[in-house]
């Protein structure tokens, strides 16, 4: 008697999860639910015009001297992890007109990796994090060496939007927590996340500036300390009909302060990763005549940005209420 009831039990719970994963919808439909209704659904233009100033390289915007020096502090706490694609290398070729950090006497400066020969997901990756976070740091860094794009849902501590979802999905309100629609993987623990990220989508092998344990948790947070908590509690906002576009990687300062931003504001935005050696670098540059992160884009609107300052303040005066 007592095995028929285990098995029953056992049943039951199979068909619980499997009518949970048949429900599943991606967030990003639940933000065109959460912005539209049956009678008037948002039109979004493919033609976007230019919002903000150009961009001008190595320039700090008006009084944002300080904080991009306290966004800067990561690349000294984490010695750079998060800033270079796996298999980075760098070496001086003909000028071609081709993506450079820079151009010395008729000749560039060119970077590589290779993530070019990394397993790529198909469908997003999906982040459930919050910018003042050491253990989604850690995770940040991670899909930042490996050159992945994902979708962020912003989970600031007081968060409304998708704190719940992420409860509702994984059943707790802990974070780091992905979701790999890939796979049909749903994990939380920020090393293990790492650890899968690598197996696979890289060679299997974590840097160890990602698996030194406590060693790693302590510097992220380090790192974080001088923004002193920025991004980490959600501010009242308006929710897009559809995901924001962010192009940047981790280590950039002028990208952290747009991040902290959209975490406060619980902006959902797919994030275009292209770190040094990013072979998506040269595609910024084709598309828009420069490469310079960040650069957003906003499908709801039919805007793009450049330039840290201009795209915070866009933000805050498109969706902060």
């Amino acid at each position: 008697m007592l095995s028929m009831s285990h098995s029953l039990a056992k049943a039951h719970c199979c068909r619980h999860q499997q009518a949970a994963r048949a429900a599943y919808r991606s967030p990003a439909t639940a933000v065109r639910a959460m912005a539209t209704s049956d009678s008037q659904k948002s039109t979004v233009s493919t033609e976007l015009r230019n919002a903000g100033p150009e961009p001008k390289k190595f320039t700090v915007g008006s009084g944002q001297l300080a904080s991009v020096a306290a966004a800067s502090f990561p690349f000294l706490a984490r010695l750079g992890s998060g800033g270079f694609a796996s298999g980075y290398k760098s070496g001086l070729v003909s000028d071609d007109g081709k993506y450079g950090v820079a151009t010395i006497g008729g000749r560039r400066v060119a970077e590589s990796s290779k993530v070019g020969t990394f397993k790529r997901p198909v469908k997003p990756i999906e982040l459930y994090e919050f910018q003042g976070c050491p253990f989604c740091r850690k995770v940040r860094e991670a899909i930042s060496i490996l050159d992945l794009d994902v979708t962020v849902y912003p989970t600031p501590k007081g968060g409304k939007v998708w704190r719940p979802k992420a409860v509702e999905l994984g059943g707790k309100a802990q974070f780091p927590f992905l979701v790999d629609q890939n796979t049909g993987k749903q994990m939380y623990e920020s090393d293990a996340i790492i650890k899968y990220l690598f197996t696979e989508y890289g060679d299997g092998q974590v840097p160890l500036a990602l698996r030194l344990g406590f060693a790693t948790t302590l510097t992220c947070g380090l790192a974080l300390a001088p923004r002193a908590g920025a991004g980490t509690r959600a501010s009242p906002s308006k929710q897009p009909a559809e995901p924001l576009v962010l192009w940047g990687y981790e280590l950039s300062p002028f990208v952290v302060l747009v991040k902290e931003k959209l975490s406060e504001l619980e902006l959902p935005y797919k994030q275009i990763t292209c770190s040094r050696g990013s072979p998506k670098r040269q595609e910024l540059l084709d598309k828009r005549g420069h490469f310079q992160v960040p650069y957003l884009e906003d499908p709801n609107t039919g805007v793009y940005l450049f330039e840290s300052a201009a795209i915070v303040k866009y933000l805050q005066d498109t969706y902060a209420v």
